[in-house]
């Protein structure tokens, strides 16, 4: 029971997200690019001078996506890369990207929680829900994702990888972001450069629906 407890939060923009009860009009586009380019994966762990955001995975994954699908001849629907952009949306809105050991000891409350923030994302963006082969697809580039941030942010060991943390995928060598952007291969970005990056890659998708 919440009872009369505060349970929103205040966003840049000044509105206000109910984290027990999000609608989509709790935040702008500017709040979520921010909230995403603040928020830091691998407990903010990092060999770099900055920790890797969100923001920046989420694009590594949507790249990664449009990689695939030109090596297959394909063009992926407006949608479908949208989709792949906000797959950790709820994170840039609560502020926290958990490391997945911990998840299990937060329980269910926590997975609701997250849910009811992904339902509010999907609907604000007009997005359908996974199906059963595009979620798949999708762990896949978020997997490869997560093996090759691993070895080239964190410091962990090809071995490590895949035998601590268990994911079989190979990791990349090649950063997918860096033809796109340049810089430094694999260098996490200052939040403010994420943010905008972040920013400009939704409204391109969006203007495209």
């Amino acid at each position: 029971m919440r009872g009369d407890a505060r349970a929103w939060v205040r966003m840049p923009s000044g509105k206000r997200l109910d984290l027990l009860d999000p609608t989509p009009f709790d935040w702008d586009d500017a709040d979520l690019a921010l909230g995403l380019a603040r928020t830091y994966r691998w407990g903010g762990h990092s060999a770099w001078p900055l920790p890797l955001s969100v923001a920046q995975h989420s694009l590594t994954v949507l790249q990664l996506r449009r990689d695939w699908a030109v090596q297959a001849g394909e063009v992926l629907a407006a949608e479908v890369e949208l989709r792949e952009l906000l797959h950790d949306a709820e994170e840039g809105l609560l502020g926290f990207d958990c490391i997945s050991v911990l998840k299990p000891f937060l329980g269910e409350q926590f997975k609701e929680l997250s849910r009811r923030l992904e339902d509010a994302v999907f609907l604000r963006y007009g997005l359908p829900h996974w199906t059963r082969d595009g979620h798949r697809i999708h762990k896949r580039a978020d997997r490869l994702a997560a093996a090759s941030e691993a070895v080239h942010v964190v410091g962990w060991s090809r071995d490590e990888v895949r035998q601590t943390l268990k994911i079989r995928s190979q990791p990349l060598d090649a950063d997918p972001l860096h033809a796109v952007y340049g810089g430094q291969p694999w260098e996490p970005w200052p939040p403010s450069l994420a943010c905008v990056r972040f920013l400009e890659r939704l409204n391109e998708l969006k203007q495209q629906l």
